[in-house]
């Protein structure tokens, strides 16, 4: 029997040798492969009745060996903008910082519930990688495109029809969505067979290149205010295009089958880890995974890519200088002397002179900031404003239509979008950037104008 057909028996990996050496023992001896397969079925039911067995008390013992909780000095972590973080994120904090692998944290002032990390959580471990730790929707990022249009277009009617019609035309919103043309970009030259998930989802992948996802993913057109000169264009008021989404059903694939690999191949002292379960950097599936994380890296770069490139063609607009960033991801970095895998799950790098993008709502102003490389937050900082209710409870709070009848009076169209993603429902922007000054120095506003996201429902992606 091989480790998939244990597995399916309900073996713990952990055991998988002693099962193997009883099964070899067995038939060895000359029982047939049902009856071993049978026997290991009782085994692993009642191992109580086998600790004495010729063949099987090996792994009888194993599997009745009393678990053993871990316990050791979490690493501390230090928080930014604490006054604006729920008791549960600090507890869901604690529990990373508890990995026997652990060797820095940082919670952003952004910071809310996540899976296993939580979101605004920075996690450095050592030689390990832990899935939720970056996150479902791997290297989901921000992409800013400055363009060489007249701001006075984004107050003109015609000029707001024009935006739409790029928004409308450009991408496409919703789980699942892909195009019936195929996008062209080199990302899909790459090697997809780094793992079994990518290879199997590669055409997938390249149907949904250039699309946009659901949840909190967005295309706008905006106004963006320069403090200083940047990327070789002159302090001043420009538009641009700023996007928000990540790496699609591929990217959920391979967090989702990975996070399981590690769950099943703990120790089992260690499984109270749930979904912060770690792979080793230097086993297979660690390397799979590493391959794949950052293969998903290049194609959400891939994505956003052709989504700018659409839509200022659509706008008939030239780009004059770009700013984007990963915020759900992992490094390996230096940090303290020694090289460590530092992930950021809704973390901006910040590092010093590092250029980023951290956006507010659908009505609230995004930001481009230079890092300042500060030690104790491992070079990050928020990703965003940070949600401060569920989306069931926005759904049951707000309504999307009066929403948008008040925005469009102050000067923002929104072209589609759902209740769960109305302004309402997040954090005040100025208020976080404003808890993290060591972290950043802001050196352009970006303020929506033509704003679109996913608006038919589908599950939340991010």
């Amino acid at each position: 029997m091989n480790r998939k057909q244990l597995s399916k028996l309900g073996m713990p990996e952990d055991a998988f040798a002693e099962a193997i050496s009883a099964i070899q023992s067995a038939c060895a001896a000359g029982l047939r492969s049902k009856a071993v397969q049978d026997s290991l079925k009782d085994v692993i039911a009642n191992p109580q009745v086998y600790l004495e067995d010729v063949y099987f008390a090996a792994l009888a013992q194993k599997l009745v060996a009393p678990q053993v909780q871990v316990h050791r000095d979490p690493v501390t972590y230090q928080t930014w903008g604490s006054e604006y973080i729920d008791p549960e994120s600090h507890r869901q904090m604690r529990d990373a910082c508890a990995l026997p692998s652990a060797v820095g944290a940082a919670l952003m002032p952004d910071a809310h519930v996540g899976y296993g990390l939580p979101i605004g959580g920075v996690l450095a471990l050592k030689d390990a990688v832990c899935p939720y730790a970056v996150g479902v929707d791997i290297a989901c990022r921000m992409k800013l495109s400055v363009l060489d249009l007249p701001p006075e277009m984004l107050d003109r009617d015609n000029g707001v029809a024009q935006f739409t019609t790029a928004l409308e035309n450009g991408t496409l919103f919703g789980t699942g969505k892909q195009f019936k043309r195929r996008q062209s970009h080199d990302v899909m030259d790459q090697d997809w067979s780094v793992s079994r998930v990518t290879r199997e989802l590669k055409d997938k992948a390249w149907g949904q290149l250039g699309t946009s996802g659901s949840g909190n993913h967005f295309v706008e057109f905006g106004l963006l205010t320069l403090h200083e000169p940047l990327l070789g264009m002159s302090a001043g008021k420009y538009v641009a295009l700023l996007s928000h989404s990540g790496s699609r059903g591929a990217g959920h694939a391979v967090c989702s089958t990975y996070s399981s690999v590690a769950q099943r191949s703990l120790p089992q002292e260690y499984r109270n880890f749930g979904r912060l379960s770690w792979l080793d950097l230097n086993s297979q599936a660690g390397q799979e995974y590493w391959a794949a994380m950052n293969l998903m890296g290049d194609y959400a770069s891939g994505n956003h890519a052709v989504i700018h490139r659409n839509v200022a063609k659509l706008i008939g607009a030239e780009v004059l200088g770009t700013v984007e960033n990963h915020h759900n991801f992992a490094w390996k970095e230096v940090h303290n002397g020694q090289e460590v895998i530092v992930h950021r799950k809704g973390a901006t790098p910040a590092g010093e002179g590092v250029l980023g993008v951290i956006p507010g709502s659908m009505a609230t102003p995004a930001y481009v900031v230079r890092g300042k490389g500060n030690a104790e937050s491992f070079h990050s900082a928020s990703h965003g404003a940070g949600r401060v209710m569920s989306r069931t409870k926005a759904n049951a709070t707000f309504r999307f239509n009066a929403v948008r009848g008040d925005l469009k009076q102050k000067g923002v169209t929104v072209l589609s979008a759902g209740s769960d993603e109305v302004p309402g429902v997040y954090k005040n922007i100025d208020q976080i950037m404003a808890a993290q000054t060591d972290l950043v120095d802001i050196v352009a506003r970006f303020d929506p104008k033509v704003v679109k996201m996913c608006g038919d429902g589908s599950k939340a992606e991010d």
